[in-house]
């Protein structure tokens, strides 16, 4: 018997591979529903832009696309072993790791509930606290009580199916949510075509600015600015690689035009009525467009930006 229950190189590598798996689903989902919770119930207090919240829904939303499968699989193949070798129930690393995992589950869930009675005492139990303690206590109380009943053999066939398609079915309706939420690749692209834009104009504006305050006049072209010692070249645009618009409009004043392809505020509708925070940050506030072409004009304050004065030879 102790033969047949001996752990073999190919027994740790699947039991090690699924409890990674599992981890890095749970919290990745987890990950996904709070950003879902704090687009939902913003805060006025914990400001959060587009690129942040996004890019963190497209990394949970990769790591559930990639590493769930893998989870399930490694699962069914564990569990197909166990149906012809009953005795690999026993095997050590299993159970050390079943155990581990119900510890970690114990552990949030208490912490968890920790959290809450703090926040309660302290006055900041919000909707959006207490559903992402929802949230925790769920994903934490689901893989407990699964790995509880697995740890008993109690689980039937039926039973057990009917539990992996309820949490595909939840954790695939979290990842359509996020392209709703996010965006597809294509509109992910194309924010980042406009995001780049933004830098662009802010880059030849800062060099407009340094130009005047050097030589006490705009440049009449962008490629005045162009210079050798320094290395400047006036970006282009990074899809059609055509030059941006200037135009100087008076001794103080210029105009910067680009061509974009979505508004500045990709956010969906469900926080763009609910959130005061700008598109790309707080200094952006006044790169505000919409899809296609937009001018930005600038007025230099010679108060803000004073002339340098000629170094003596």
């Amino acid at each position: 018997m102790d033969t047949k229950i001996k752990s073999t190189p190919k027994d740790v590598f699947m039991h090690l591979l699924s409890i990674v798996a599992l981890y890095i689903s749970a919290i990745n989902f987890i990950v996904l529903l709070f950003q879902y919770i704090n687009l939902s119930f913003p805060d006025p207090l914990e400001g959060f832009y587009y690129g942040g919240v996004a890019g963190t829904i497209r990394w949970a939303m990769a790591s559930l696309i990639i590493v769930y499968p893998v989870y399930i699989l490694i699962t069914r193949l564990l569990n197909k072993e166990y149906a012809t070798e009953p005795e690999k129930r026993e095997l050590k690393i299993r159970k050390w790791l079943v155990h581990l995992t119900l510890f970690v589950a114990s552990v949030t869930i208490i912490g968890d509930l920790v959290t809450l009675v703090y926040n309660f005492l302290g006055g900041e139990l919000t909707a959006r606290f207490i559903l992402k303690v929802l949230v925790v206590l769920l994903v934490s109380g689901t893989v407990l009580g699964y790995y509880l009943k697995d740890l008993r053999g109690t689980w039937k066939k039926g039973q057990l199916r009917i539990l992996v398609w309820v949490v595909s079915a939840v954790i695939l309706a979290g990842i359509v949510g996020g392209f709703f939420t996010a965006g597809s690749p294509f509109k992910a692209r194309l924010v980042r075509f406009d995001e780049r834009r933004v830098g662009d104009l802010q880059i030849i504006q800062s060099e407009i600015i340094n130009y005047w305050m050097r030589k006490d006049k705009l440049p009449p072209t962008l490629d005045e600015l162009r210079s050798d010692i320094s290395g400047f070249r006036p970006p282009v645009d990074p899809k059609t690689n055509l030059p941006y618009e200037y135009r100087s409009l008076s001794d103080l004043k210029f105009e910067l035009c680009a061509n974009f392809d979505l508004s500045s505020d990709p956010v969906p509708a469900i926080s763009r009525a609910k959130t005061p925070y700008p598109a790309y940050g707080p200094y952006d506030q006044n790169w505000d467009h919409e899809a296609g072409q937009k001018c930005f004009e600038r007025n230099i304050d010679p108060e803000l930006y004073p002339k340098e004065k000629p170094r003596p030879l």
